[in-house]
């Protein structure tokens, strides 16, 4: 019911340096100049999920997949702020059943990290950011649909400690999401316990936080992590019935992220469990990509 981790393809010609590739979620930059642009394939699968708090599966569904390519390039504005684009192609499918996956283009997203401290090892990071439908798909299918088809807004903080000579670090974060409104192919809908005569619906706003344990050094890097997200509000998966944007879809997710770097061309993977939640399926979730670093 979440879309799967987002993948990153590549193309670029000059390459230069050993900068790192970054995330907006963790201590790491492009230098002045820098460009890695990253190409991902990603997966999720699930058989079970939690309608409100009951666990169960559903044999209409079977086995639910989302799959996802996706390019993000990472750009050294400066040393100390960079600017991170993703654009995912998405697609879902169940193996049971008849309802028919969506697939398409999805959000357009961006964000900007700039570090505000780094003193003795550790460092304190603000991230913005910002996303954008492009794709023309339907939001209030779910758990078909690819996506919820609101604009974003986001704020981050980001607090970071790095052994100098270990490369051992420690990286933990929190984000507040804010979303628009959307608009619904029907004249009404229940939420809430109540029916709603109108084609506009809110959808709640969500939050996040995480840690990472790791060890980052110029060649490889390596990490456990584990993250909490939840709304801030919304109501639950009525017994019996599909999911709607206005549900309050929490999950608990723990799992590992590697990569290994030598020169300008790197590979990294990253595996996904949910091992708890409240209105999203259960799901395994893994990605795999190559990274491109090349200066402009």
């Amino acid at each position: 019911m979440k879309n799967s981790i987002k993948l990153m393809i590549l193309i670029a010609c000059l390459l230069v340096g050993n900068a790192m590739a970054q995330m907006p979620h963790d201590a790491i930059y492009m230098s002045k100049g820098s460009v890695c642009v990253a190409g991902m394939y990603g997966r999720s699968t699930w058989t079970e999920y939690w309608e409100n708090s009951l666990k169960r599966s559903n044999s209409n569904l079977g086995t639910h997949t989302t799959q996802s390519i996706s390019v993000m390039p990472a750009i050294g504005i400066s040393n100390r702020l960079n600017l991170i684009l993703n654009l995912p192609y998405i697609w879902t499918e169940t193996s049971a059943g008849n309802l028919l996956g969506q697939k398409g283009i999805q959000d357009l997203s961006g964000w900007l990290k700039y570090r505000v401290l780094n003193t003795h090892g550790f460092s304190l990071h603000a991230v913005a950011g910002a996303s954008l439908p492009l794709g023309n798909y339907v939001p209030d299918f779910l758990p078909m649909s690819i996506g919820l088809q609101c604009r974003t807004v986001s704020g981050r903080l980001i607090a970071s400690y790095k052994h100098p000579k270990t490369g051992l670090y420690l990286t933990g974060h929190g984000t507040y999401l804010w979303r628009s409104n959307i608009k619904v192919d029907r004249d009404a809908y229940q939420a809430d316990d109540r029916v709603y005569n109108t084609d506009e619906v809110s959808v709640p706003n969500a939050y996040d936080f995480g840690l990472r344990l790791g060890i980052l050094r110029k060649k490889w890097q390596t990490e456990v992590w584990a993250e909490q997200s939840a709304c801030t509000h919304g109501d639950y998966i009525r017994r019996n019935d599909m999911p709607f944007p206005t549900n309050n879809m929490q999950a608990t997710t723990v799992g590992w992220y590697g990569k290994i770097q030598p020169k300008n061309i790197g590979l990294n993977a990253r595996v996904g469990y949910v091992v708890d939640g409240r209105n999203v399926g259960q799901s395994t979730s893994y990605s795999v990509g190559v990274l491109y670093l090349f200066k402009l």
